[in-house]
């Protein structure tokens, strides 16, 4: 009789607690493998952090617009990556939205209502054709002072999809692997069925008034959720939510939580974060992207469209 062992471990790291639950039969190999994939977290901390001095993406943020700085092949790669889901998304996904949320007083804060001269500034230096790549040398450069990087809506995705490749580099053939309410990778299944299930946020059911699906099922998939309520305030009688949209300077209005699944934890953390920006009207052009995908969006009124793969 095969003796199957589960195991769980945690880390924070991201500002996030990353969670791994793994099923095998080698609970010591479980165990290192879950404790490398977490180390790798941490240490993409250190490169992707805005808020880490020394990480690659603060030193862009603060050199950028003065000199071409060399990057890792692996950070480049990121950006590049990042700049083409922006394409792709006509603007809705940007990761130079950083001057636009320290404007909306959301950059290690619950938020403020800026002035229309403030948004102004920020987006003069919001947009990814500020960000000016030289493949060959593998460097960045800014096109003007004031360009600043915000991995937040990509670098958790890839952390966890980084993990993922880890565990299963390993030999680990069932897992979950999340970090907080917003991404999830999923390593085949559960011993004692055939998905991982996953649960939407608490606050989606309750905007949703109990509707279905308040759970979504993975195998060897990944979900991303995006919500405007992780950090908001009231002003004006209107509630402003920390997810921006880049190509209005605005708190996003039309959606209030989306959700993309997709087999890469990168390009669900962007995707979903685009969908909750674009809202159901450009809901089938998301959805459109990537063959194979599953998708939801929820409205500010409660309503909920689903599309299946």
């Amino acid at each position: 009789m095969i003796c199957m062992h589960t195991v769980t471990l945690a880390r924070h790291a991201m500002a996030t607690r990353f969670e791994l639950v793994l099923h095998g039969e080698n609970e010591s190999m479980l165990r290192a493998a879950g404790e490398e994939a977490l180390a790798e977290i941490e240490r993409l901390e250190n490169q992707l952090s805005l808020y880490r001095p020394g990480s690659e993406i603060a030193q862009l943020n603060a050199r950028a617009a003065r000199e071409s700085m060399r990057i890792s092949p692996e950070v480049f790669a990121l950006l590049q990556h990042a700049a083409r889901l922006s394409a792709a998304t006509d603007g809705a996904f940007d990761i130079t939205i950083a001057p636009l949320v320290r404007c909306w007083g959301f950059m290690n804060a619950s938020g403020r209502l800026p002035t229309a001269e403030e948004i102004a500034a920020a987006r003069a230096v919001v947009g990814i054709q500020n960000v000016l790549f030289n493949p060959g040398e593998r460097t960045i450069r800014f096109a003007k002072p004031g360009v600043m990087l915000d991995l937040g809506a990509i670098g958790k995705g890839y952390a966890i999809e980084r993990g993922t490749e880890i565990l299963r580099e390993a030999g680990v053939t069932s897992a979950l692997f999340h970090g907080g309410t917003s991404t999830a990778s999923a390593i085949g299944h559960p011993p004692d069925a055939e998905y991982w299930e996953v649960a939407l946020p608490p606050r989606a059911t309750a905007e949703l008034n109990a509707m279905r699906p308040t759970t979504l099922r993975l195998c060897s998939e990944s979900v991303s959720v995006s919500a405007i309520w992780g950090r908001n305030f009231e002003a004006e009688g209107k509630l402003f939510g920390h997810v921006i949209d880049p190509r209005l300077g605005q708190p996003v209005t039309g959606a209030v939580m989306s959700a993309v699944v997709l087999p890469s934890a990168t390009e669900t953390d962007a995707l979903s974060t685009a969908l909750l920006t674009l809202g159901p009207v450009e809901h089938e052009k998301i959805h459109g992207l990537r063959p194979g995908m599953r998708s939801l969006i929820v409205t500010a009124v409660g309503v909920m469209q689903s599309l299946p793969a």
